[in-house]
């Protein structure tokens, strides 16, 4: 039986939504970067990201459908910009591409941070205790594999 959403619901549905179009992103930015990058020493850290961001993608998604609302099922406009960034990075190698993710890592934290407000408690509660911080693990990792890679 689904929940019929009030107005409280359907903001932090479409927020959420939000967050998850950004996660969907993630996930086709990483297994983009990783089938460009079959023989590098640095696939576990791509790999353990992008399990990280397939993992938010289930819990947001689990968290629309308990409010009741229909989780987005694609990345949108921000997917195709990631490919475009992604697929441009690959031409000029791993540095590239990895400052690319990380760049992306950046946004998506910025992202929880400026609308985590938008969701109604028991949303910003499960975003804060166990999204934000899979966010902040995956960003720290590009930014010390970016700067691994640039010394």
């Amino acid at each position: 039986m689904q929940v019929t959403t009030n107005n409280e619901n359907k903001q932090t549905v479409d927020q959420l939504n939000s967050f998850l179009r950004g996660e969907l992103s993630a996930t086709e930015t990483y297994r983009l970067a990783l089938s460009k990058l079959p023989t590098s020493p640095n696939r576990p850290v791509l790999e353990q990201c992008a399990r990280s961001h397939e993992y938010r993608v289930r819990l947001i998604t689990d968290e629309i459908h308990r409010l009741g609302g229909t989780p987005s099922d694609d990345s949108g406009a921000w997917g195709t910009f990631a490919k475009l960034i992604e697929s441009g990075a690959q031409l000029f190698g791993e540095n590239t591409a990895v400052a690319a993710l990380e760049q992306g890592e950046d946004y998506g934290k910025s992202d929880y941070d400026r609308d985590l407000s938008k969701l109604e408690r028991s949303a910003r509660s499960l975003i804060e205790s166990k999204v934000k911080p899979e966010q902040i693990r995956t960003h720290m990792a590009m930014s010390l594999l970016k700067n691994s890679l640039a010394s």
